[in-house]
């Protein structure tokens, strides 16, 4: 009997990707072992499993950075996956590393974002300090997905998902504990920052939060003026410097241009009066749903439909408001909020 598809491609990858590659017969396995795909590799596998996911679906309806916004082009939490996914992908393509890995990590990475994006995800740690939604992304694929049975990913998507995360440190953080132990981890890494970064921008110009030029001479002369030709600039530059370099990289330049953009929408977009506005009521909304859970477990029970039984009560209640979309987390904090009018008996 000949190889099976599986095997082909394994063999064809140990072939073709780089050194510094991941190829998909070297991983370090899942914690639950299990008999491989005879048509997918173990990339493969983890990619359709977070695709097919409730809580990849659940990101159509979970902020970016514009809080419920009206117009149909602004990015949500699941358009942000799919760019970071297609940087991460071409990136990944043209410097010979496993695509497959690549992919699965940009599309697990965000799975544990809290609804309201980032000020959901402020309101969560005045319950729990620690709240982090890479580490909620990995509790989702572990714990939380298929009625408490999780994914069973690999650990090198794991991996990857648990470290892609910067906030306002380094893109590549001095402290290894922190650096993704795959290449292709790092590709997402970096394909993120470059996603938000780009996408962020254009949300808050198409919002008239800010206007093209606002953004300073000094960066834009490094990243370009358009949408296009700043992505088109970022991607190469990660390409031909990582090529350089031996490992994932992007050259001094564009490195310090990446951060001040960010420093220039952390302080002109995600806190200027148009989005903080909200961040109060959203901060309302998270809280006021905890402690009413807390307080009254019936109901939880009636509205989590037996969700996560072998956890904790608190940590049940905090991964199911952890996982509702922006409107579903409305609309229950409607049910218990807000008065309805009276009708006959």
């Amino acid at each position: 009997m000949g190889k099976n598809p599986r095997e082909i491609r394994e063999e064809l990858e140990e072939k073709i990707l780089s050194e510094i590659a991941t190829p998909s017969s070297k991983s370090r396995g899942r914690k639950i072992p299990e008999e491989p795909c005879e048509i997918r590799t173990c990339f493969q596998v983890d990619r359709d499993r977070i695709l097919h996911s409730k809580s990849f679906r659940r990101l159509k309806r979970k902020t970016q950075v514009l809080i419920l916004p009206k117009g149909d082009h602004y990015r949500t939490r699941l358009t942000h996956t799919l760019e970071v996914m297609q940087i991460s992908r071409t990136i990944a393509r043209a410097l010979m590393l496993n695509e497959d890995l690549a992919e699965a990590i940009a599309l697990g990475h965000d799975l544990g974002h809290t609804p309201f994006g980032h000020a959901g995800e402020f309101a969560m740690r005045k319950i729990i300090p620690d709240f982090h939604h890479a580490k909620q992304s990995v509790r989702v694929v572990e714990k939380i997905e298929k009625d408490g049975k999780g994914l069973n990913l690999t650990f090198e998507v794991i991996d990857g998902i648990l470290k892609h995360s910067k906030g306002m440190g380094k893109i590549f953080p001095d402290n290894p504990e922190f650096i993704p132990v795959t290449a292709e981890g790092k590709v997402v890494r970096v394909s993120d920052i470059i996603a938000y970064l780009n996408h962020d921008l254009d949300d808050a110009i198409r919002a008239q939060i800010i206007k093209p030029q606002d953004i300073p001479k000094e960066i834009t002369k490094i990243i370009g003026e358009s949408y296009g030709e700043r992505i088109d600039r970022m991607v190469k530059d990660v390409i031909n410097s990582s090529k350089e370099k031996g490992d994932i990289s992007v050259s001094s330049d564009m490195l310090w241009a990446m951060e001040e953009l960010r420093t220039f929408l952390y302080e002109r977009v995600y806190t200027s009066p148009h989005v903080m506005k909200e961040t109060a009521k959203v901060e309302r909304v998270i809280l006021d749903l905890y402690e009413y859970y807390i307080s009254h477990p019936h109901i939880f029970e009636e509205d989590s439909e037996g969700f996560l039984t072998d956890e904790s009560f608190e940590q049940r209640v905090i991964d199911f408001i952890a996982g509702m979309t922006d409107s579903f987390a409305i609309e229950m904090w409607s049910k218990k909020f807000l008065p309805k009018p009276f009708d006959k008996i």
